[in-house]
């Protein structure tokens, strides 16, 4: 039996699950559209914890969504999940931001594309098959009118996450399914966590960093006038 805590704050979403052997048992998240998660996120673990009657020392793992997303709130979730594995002396698992995130589409045939945002006309995407193998791995592109023109020709292309949005006002393509209003959540990462629990498939809690994808970049604050 494993009993893992997963936390997700690679995007607006502030997000907790329990899981038990893969199963989601409690889920505690926030879609506010600000980014609440140094506010919210121990309050959620507590509250979920809590609410399972689970104590701290009988949990096997802490899993972490990785990236990539928002800078300051991946640093806020690993650095979370680090310091309960350091208190508690358990693994810590790193999950896909954007794999978790095409596991909430359910689809038959055709190919699952996560997005996020990433300022401009620019995103974060991977390429999913429906049986969720990946087929792309993440990159960093700037969307136009050709954008995943061939996955387009091939059949159905479910796209989901918060870069949905800027792509639906470039591409129009009856093949194209936008899953619209959807974030990366803590839920999906049970699963995904506890099948790298079993393969003891962790990281060194000392070393581990976010898969940030691009270097952070300090905007230079505006002159007051």
């Amino acid at each position: 039996m494993a009993i893992i805590l997963s936390i997700e704050t690679a995007t607006t979403n502030c997000s907790v699950s329990l899981s038990k052997n893969g199963e989601t048992l409690l889920l505690k998240e926030d879609y506010s559209s600000n980014y609440s998660h140094a506010e919210r996120l121990h309050v959620f673990i507590d509250e979920t914890l809590r609410e399972a009657n689970i104590e701290r020392h009988q949990l096997d793992a802490i899993a972490v969504s990785k990236g990539p997303g928002s800078y300051t709130g991946l640093r806020i979730g690993v650095s979370a999940a680090k310091g309960l594995c350091y208190a508690l002396d358990i693994p810590l698992i790193s999950v896909s931001t954007l794999e978790a995130l095409a596991h909430q589409v359910k689809a038959e045939s055709g190919l699952i594309i996560p997005m996020l945002d990433a300022r401009r006309m620019e995103v974060y995407s991977a390429i999913f098959s429906s049986e969720l193998k990946e087929i792309r791995k993440i990159e960093a592109q700037i969307l136009d009118e050709t954008s995943f023109k061939a996955e387009l020709l091939k059949g159905k292309v479910y796209f989901i996450g918060n870069g949905v949005e800027k792509t639906k006002e470039i591409i129009n393509n009856e093949n194209a399914i936008f899953v619209e209003g959807k974030l990366p959540s803590a839920k999906e990462m049970s699963a995904l966590a506890f099948s790298k629990y079993k393969k003891s498939d962790t990281e060194d809690v000392a070393y581990f960093e976010p898969y940030y994808l691009k270097d952070f970049i300090a905007l230079k604050p505006k002159p007051k006038k």
